[in-house]
């Protein structure tokens, strides 16, 4: 698709009215955006927000801090005053609070400190949640493995314990870029304490860490306070790995009408909230003996086994590379946009 067409398409679909609470599940799931999908346009929170209202959701996701302008309560709460009047409720997240992960940084000070600013922020704008993850699936394969960063996080979550729970906020945790599994991330929230954490669920991520998302969702729904999902497609290369691409809601191989039914029956309340990702095909050489390192006992367990079904039924799609020249960033802005308003568009006329 050439840019004209990607920006034909990115103005048709913001003028097709799109979907709100009435249109899913007879009004029990809400639908928003976590800003991240349309991360090219380089927006500012007030930006977002506009698009999000453009686009009649109930809800906006801003999931890094870094969009903020600055974290001062009168800027903060124009923001809030933006989003109320337009009847937009905001969730607020921010990325790693894990300092033995590789994704560790200390821009915000100390893990608990950074935690401790999300938190705030969240309180000001209203949002039930402040996100935050682990790292990402390198850190699996680091002395320790995974279990010794999910005791780090415990830690920086548990000493913010009392300030979340003070500002009536959740700590959701997100299965992050396959840092955790579904079993591994339950048994953290658990450990952590139930009552004042939980999941910010991730379908696509899910994949990346082989599990399907419908099983996934069985672990994780009843933890659920947030979500940032998407589809996926999964296919099996000429040699012998599976290769797993994210797509737009509908373009994939999960049945979304059949997860956002169950998300709502799980996760009473909690919004659905799009994270497109797409274009880019990741491949995971299963076959390989040393590739189940960092997945030990999950090879031979039914979680696996329906990863490996959707493999064996997807098929090959191409990924986007946005053409080079002064074009380049409206033409990667139109094919974000495109895929996060295809999955509003798909969830409207089928969930």
């Amino acid at each position: 698709m050439n840019r004209r067409s990607f920006l034909a398409h990115s103005f048709a679909a913001a003028a097709t009215p799109s979907f709100s609470r009435a249109a899913i599940q007879g009004g029990k799931l809400d639908i928003g955006l976590d800003h991240f999908s349309v991360r090219a346009t380089g927006w500012k929170a007030a930006q977002f927000i506009e698009y999000a209202v453009s686009l009649k959701l109930d809800t906006m996701f801003i999931s890094e801090l870094h969009v903020f302008e600055n974290f001062e309560e009168t800027y903060l709460k124009s923001l809030k005053k933006q989003a109320d009047r337009a009847g937009l409720k905001l969730y607020v997240g921010t990325g790693s609070v894990c300092k033995t992960s590789n994704t560790w940084k200390d821009t915000y000070g100390t893990p608990e400190e950074h935690l401790a600013l999300t938190i705030r922020i969240a309180k000001t704008l209203g949002s039930p949640v402040a996100r935050c993850y682990l790292g990402n699936q390198k850190d699996r394969s680091t002395d320790g493995g995974i279990q010794k960063h999910i005791e780090e996080v415990i830690k920086t979550i548990q000493a913010c314990q009392s300030k979340a729970e003070g500002e009536g906020i959740k700590i959701a945790i997100e299965n992050h870029a396959g840092d955790m599994q579904s079993h591994e991330l339950k048994a953290l929230i658990e450990a952590a304490g139930k009552g004042y954490v939980g999941a910010n669920i991730d379908p696509g991520n899910a994949v990346w860490a082989l599990e399907e998302p419908m099983k996934h969702l069985e672990i994780l729904g009843p933890l659920t306070v947030c979500s940032s999902v998407r589809d996926s497609m999964l296919w099996e290369d000429e040699k012998g790995a599976a290769v797993v691409q994210w797509t737009a809601i509908g373009e994939g191989l999960v049945d979304y009408k059949a997860y956002a039914k169950r998300f709502a029956e799980l996760a009473p309340g909690v919004p659905l909230q799009v994270e497109t990702i797409s274009g880019f095909a990741r491949p995971f050489e299963y076959q390989k003996d040393e590739f189940w390192k960092i997945f030990p006992n999950h090879r031979d367990t039914p979680m696996f086994k329906a990863w490996l079904d959707m493999a064996k039924r997807g098929k090959k799609i191409d990924s986007f590379k946005a053409p080079d020249g002064p074009g380049k960033k409206d033409a990667e802005i139109a094919y974000q946009k495109g895929e996060a308003e295809r999955s509003f568009d798909w969830l409207r006329a089928n969930a």
